[in-house]
């Protein structure tokens, strides 16, 4: 006899296993410093699979974010709601609250089959519940913070709550939400929250693999909306209503595609087991319509999913592209408020325009840098000043300096307006030739009349 149980209800629990470890994990991985995904607002960094990008070049990000929107996109047209069941945080953490701690720690449900059934009373117990779910939601939250606060700092934070009141607020209170929403709103937060919900259908066509009541085999239950018969006249579907019992969302699959249903395929699981006493297949089935209709081979690749692949390489090349361009020094240049400062020296008038260079060593290693400064077609014309020697920034540093450049010669004869000449700039790692970046300011030069006053 063969056998025909499935077992998409196990792999979902192994596979939520599997995410759990790799979530909290991954916050506590470095390679040479740098995390997996930090998003760090303090330090203004984004570490981005172990390398480290600063504020400036956050140009990264959309790159992220599109790749991301891209890979749901085409995993729903490719495999429907699988998402929703198989790695949504809501899902994982419904299961944790509903089947492990309500039923199988504090008895509170009594079959896990049966999650239609609602069982009044037992408040002490069902209070015990929603606070052992507060715990679980302080290190969901937690770890949440992770990505965005290093768990080095985050520990010492805590530790320090009245120094830290906006993370400790941040924490408690966006735990009690999360508490609010898994045991209070539960699944209707997947059908009146959920934004995904709504656009899935868009996504879908023929192809799409859903869950799917086989009405060839089973017979006809319901005309729309409308329920026909509990046990159809005609069919391998003997009315047990198990699928039924075990749907989390509390629909009938047998109804056709509805927005509640998130793909768990429990209810093809205990179809399963009622059907294989008859030495049939489930009559639930995670297929597409297509597929149904015509006893042929899910089609996986299409127009749709092809075009999906493609433009998701060719983001994931861009992102690696513009990655590996990576700066390993960043300048940003401001000039003083003040337009330029006259001095005398001897028998001469001297013109110094001053700055402020902000460095930052965004390479791995400790650098001493320097730079060097010229005018537009004119040689020789000015000299730095201040600083006059090299300085040393160690990894991830930076520093604010104070540059003051002269002019050494006469410039400009012009009795009307300052002149503004371009002022190129060549900062650079003297320990690194290939550590050089060019920036462009302007050097302004007063008009002769300013000298006049001056003498």
């Amino acid at each position: 006899m063969q056998n025909f149980i499935t077992n998409y209800t196990k792999k979902r629990y192994v596979l939520y296993g599997i995410i759990s470890i790799i979530a909290l994990s991954l916050p506590f991985i470095k390679i040479n410093g740098n995390h997996f995904f930090l998003l760090s607002f303090i330090h203004s960094k984004l570490d981005l699979i172990f390398v480290s990008f600063s504020t400036q070049e956050f140009y990264l990000m959309p790159f992220v974010l599109i790749l991301l929107f891209l890979f749901i996109f085409f995993i729903t047209t490719l495999g429907g709601r699988i998402w929703c069941a198989w790695s949504c945080p809501q899902t994982i953490f419904r299961v944790i609250y509903r089947d492990l701690i309500q039923t199988k720690i504090l008895r509170i449900r009594k079959n896990i089959n049966n999650k239609q059934k609602e069982y009044p009373g037992q408040y002490f117990k069902k209070t015990i519940a929603v606070v052992l779910f507060y715990l679980v939601s302080l290190i969901a939250i937690s770890n949440l913070l992770w990505y965005f606060v290093p768990p080095e700092e985050y520990f010492e934070y805590i530790q320090n709550p009245d120094e830290h009141l906006l993370l400790i607020g941040i924490l408690f209170f966006a735990s009690l939400l999360f508490t609010l929403d898994v045991t209070y709103l539960a699944e209707k937060f997947c059908v009146y929250v959920c934004p995904y919900a709504r656009i899935q259908s868009v996504m879908f066509d023929r192809d799409t693999m859903q869950v799917i009541y086989n009405e060839k085999r089973g017979g006809v239950i319901f005309d729309g909306k409308f329920k026909l018969h509990k046990k159809p006249p005609q069919g391998e579907c003997i009315g047990c209503e198990a699928c039924v019992s075990v749907c989390p969302t509390h629909i009938d699959i047998r109804a056709g595609m509805q927005l509640e249903c998130i793909n768990c395929l429990e209810c093809a699981d205990a179809c399963s087991k009622i059907q294989n006493k008859f030495n049939r297949p489930s009559l639930i089935n995670w297929t597409s319509i297509k597929s149904i209709e015509t006893n042929k081979k899910i089609k996986y690749f299409r127009f749709r999913t092809i075009g999906y692949l493609v433009v998701i390489t060719i983001v994931l090349t861009a992102l690696f592209v513009m990655g590996s361009k990576k700066e390993r020094m960043l300048l940003n240049i401001n000039r003083s408020s003040e337009l330029y400062q006259i001095s005398h020296v001897g028998d001469n008038i001297e013109v110094s325009n001053a700055y402020t260079f902000l460095f930052q060593n965004t390479d791995t290693k400790d650098h001493e840098y320097y730079f060097e400064a010229k005018l537009k077609d004119i040689d020789n014309g000015i000299k730095i000043t201040r600083p006059i020697k090299p300085f040393k920034l160690e990894a991830g540093e930076q520093s604010k300096k104070i540059v003051i450049i002269k002019a050494i010669k006469k410039l400009a004869n012009d009795n009307q307006q300052d002149i503004i000449f371009p002022l190129y700039i060549k900062a650079y790692a003297k320990d690194d030739d290939k550590i050089v970046i060019f920036r462009e300011t302007i050097f302004v030069y007063p008009k002769i009349s300013i000298f006049k006053e001056v003498k």
